[in-house]
């Protein structure tokens, strides 16, 4: 049982960040929006070297991205399955 000053990390399932991406630069973030009635599969490559920093600045502006994950699903701009995002 947890005690009240306990910490509980909360994040949330539909978000993994990879501990190091294929390019070895930069934190991952992995997030499933909901399009439609369907979920599809997103990465976000970061410039950030720290997890957090990647998290924080992923949830800062979630909305942003979802949008533009859904704009790259409307073009058909999908790699291997995967909406595919970079951070500048």
């Amino acid at each position: 049982m947890l005690n009240p000053t306990d910490k509980v990390d909360v994040m949330p399932k539909s978000v993994r960040i990879t501990p190091e991406p294929a390019q070895g630069k930069g934190q991952a973030v992995i997030f499933m929006p909901a399009i439609g009635p369907v979920r599809h599969l997103c990465r976000l490559q970061t410039t950030f070297r720290a997890r957090d920093e990647a998290f924080s600045c992923f949830y800062k502006r979630r909305t942003e991205f979802e949008r533009v994950a859904r704009a790259r699903l409307a073009s058909s701009n999908i790699e291997e399955g995967v909406i595919e995002l970079a951070m500048l």
